[in-house]
């Protein structure tokens, strides 16, 4: 080895070493979001993210062309509905759909190419242009894809929530507390998840001066869930009406748990068609190969 040769390699050795050190350093970094009452709660970002996340503030001018005008409105209220308010803005996460292709589509080329190189004539050296464009494709999908698996399982989690929070509500304002101190007791007693987040920030929208009408109404329009929407339309509906509180509380609680058993029933029935792949693909050709595997062996020993 050349001494030339010898000072790439100590230099690409202390240039991945800096590169793991920093890699690891941010992984260790914990991301939160401040709530209503000032508290901070956790929230996690991909690796990719929070290491391209500095470098987002150079696409800003770029950013301000119309061509990305409307890739910031949708993503905005996205962000917000998946509880990345004030940790991760739409700018930010558009210029990340950018950044994550170049970046780590550039990485992977690298690799395939280098793979390639090191087993001339393999399937990796004959089809290496093919993978770098997957690569490359791959990882432009992959933020948005990010943010939808993140607004899903916050969605999901508020749907789980909701029958129990408005059995609890139900029953505070039957019995004679009004719906704010309600919801003050039930965010007080419970563990912080997304939808009390929510019901926290509601209830502090109302104590700065904003109209129970209207900070339903934002709420519904911040989380943008169906099952929550439905409930928060049903309580300006009966604010405006002035009907009991308490009887629309009872009526939501029991639509949602009949809903509720729908989407079960449903699941149920889907079960059969869901297992019929991997019943074909997996325990049929087992099945086969324990059931006629002698017959074929001897078959085969007496042709020999």
């Amino acid at each position: 080895m050349s001494g030339l040769e010898l000072g790439m390699a100590i230099a690409w050795a202390i240039a991945i070493s800096a590169f793991a050190a920093y890699a690891e350093s941010v992984a260790k970094e914990v991301t939160y979001v401040t709530l209503a009452d000032g508290r901070r709660q956790e929230r996690s970002l991909p690796l990719i993210f929070k290491l391209l996340l500095p470098f987002t503030a150079n696409f800003n001018s770029l950013l301000e062309k119309p061509i990305f005008k409307k890739q910031i409105e949708r993503a905005e209220p996205l962000l917000v509905s998946a509880g990345f308010e004030g940790l991760l803005g739409a700018n930010e996460f558009v210029a990340l759909k950018i950044l994550v292709p170049l970046a780590m589509g550039i990485v992977w080329s690298v690799f395939i190419l280098l793979i390639g190189g090191m087993v001339p004539g393999s399937i990796i050296d004959n089809a290496s242009l093919p993978l770098c464009v997957f690569g490359f494709a791959l990882f432009m999908i992959q933020p948005s894809s990010w943010l939808r698996a993140q607004l899903k399982k916050r969605h999901l989690s508020i749907m789980k929530a909701l029958p129990f929070v408005l059995d609890m509500l139900t029953l505070s304002v039957e019995a004679g507390m009004d719906f704010i101190s309600a919801l003050q007791r039930n965010v007080g007693a419970k563990k912080l998840d997304p939808l009390n987040e929510e019901l926290l920030r509601m209830t502090k929208e109302i104590q700065v001066g904003l109209s129970r009408k209207e900070a339903l109404r934002r709420m519904a329009d911040r989380v943008n869930q169906q099952d929550l929407r439905s409930i928060a339309f049903a309580l300006i509906q009966a604010d405006e009406l002035g009907a009991s509180i308490g009887s629309i509380l009872r009526i939501q609680s029991e639509q949602l748990r009949a809903q509720r058993f729908d989407r079960a029933e449903k699941l149920a029935n889907e079960a059969p068609t869901k297992m019929l792949a991997p019943l074909m693909l997996c325990i049929f050709p087992a099945v086969f190969i324990i059931l006629l595997g002698p017959v074929l062996s001897q078959a085969l020993k007496g042709l020999m």
